[in-house]
């Protein structure tokens, strides 16, 4: 009787819990669909009571919302290919490959993940300045094309793999290039498509670097473009949240679509043997 006490309230808190996150979505899309006057009703409803799209045609009309999307998609797709091409090549070092101070250099890289962003931000700014790689995709991208979280998440994931792999493939003459293009990298989807999922989906909700790097229209990322939806006199909220309905929808989609890969890569890598 105590048990299924104890897992009813756990159940409960975790429904409760799921509730409280998916909320915010909920809301968002139930105001984006509502007509003005609902929306200037107090109390605002849960619910529209019909499906208003007026407000996500109004938003493409107000802002070059789809050059928004256009450049976080470009930037997000080129961060999340460097990601995997670069962690998965230290990766495979750090894994397979012998060579003097491995665990100490290993560990130094980790050691990254322990600097906190606001640390960096100031001096990658000033060499993008110095650069001229401001209001560029050079800048968006480039300082955020290594990643030791996914370099730790491939590198676990590789020691999984048997190593009478490895001893076949150099009993055929296979060097590590070609151990890691044919071998590796074909049993190691899962975790490749976690590392682009996470990737993806934290390149295209950048807010402060854009920000920071991007001051015309034609540059900016969807982030910051649908801040021009918000004016000094009068700020229309369910105009404003059918934007951010659009910066959602292919977060959401990804999400569907990589959610199980993204749960097997992380328990996988999470795991060994």
């Amino acid at each position: 009787m105590s048990r299924k006490l104890i897992l009813t309230v756990q159940y409960l808190f975790l429904t409760a819990a799921s509730l409280a996150i998916l909320y915010p979505i909920l809301y968002t899309f139930s105001s984006a669909l509502m007509t003005p006057a609902e929306a200037r009703t107090f109390p605002t409803p849960l619910l529209p009571m019909s499906f208003y799209l007026g407000n996500f045609l109004e938003v493409l009309h107000s802002v070059p919302i789809m050059r928004f999307m256009g450049n976080s998609l470009a930037v997000s797709v080129i961060i999340t290919a460097g990601h995997l091409v670069l962690a998965s090549m230290a990766a495979y070092a750090f894994a397979n490959v012998r060579f003097a101070g491995k665990a100490f250099w290993f560990a130094l890289f980790l050691s990254t993940m322990m600097i906190p962003w606001e640390v960096t931000i100031i001096p990658n700014y000033l060499t993008i300045k110095s650069w001229g790689w401001l209001d560029s995709y050079e800048g968006l991208t480039i300082p955020f094309l290594a990643t030791a979280f996914g370099t730790f998440l491939l590198r676990q994931f590789f020691l999984q793999l048997p190593k009478e792999l490895y001893e076949a493939a150099r009993m055929d003459g296979c060097g590590h290039l070609r151990t890691f293009l044919r071998i590796v990298l074909p049993l190691s989807r899962p975790a490749l498509a976690t590392l682009a999922v996470y990737s993806f989906l934290n390149a295209w909700n950048m807010y402060l670097w854009p920000l920071l790097v991007t001051n015309s229209p034609d540059m900016r990322t969807v982030q910051i473009g649908i801040s021009m939806l918000q004016t000094e006199e009068q700020t229309s909220w369910n105009l404003v949240l059918a934007g951010v309905a659009w910066i959602l929808l292919p977060s959401l989609l990804l999400l569907l679509v990589g959610l199980k890969q993204l749960v097997r890569g992380m328990t996988a890598g999470a795991l060994k043997g």
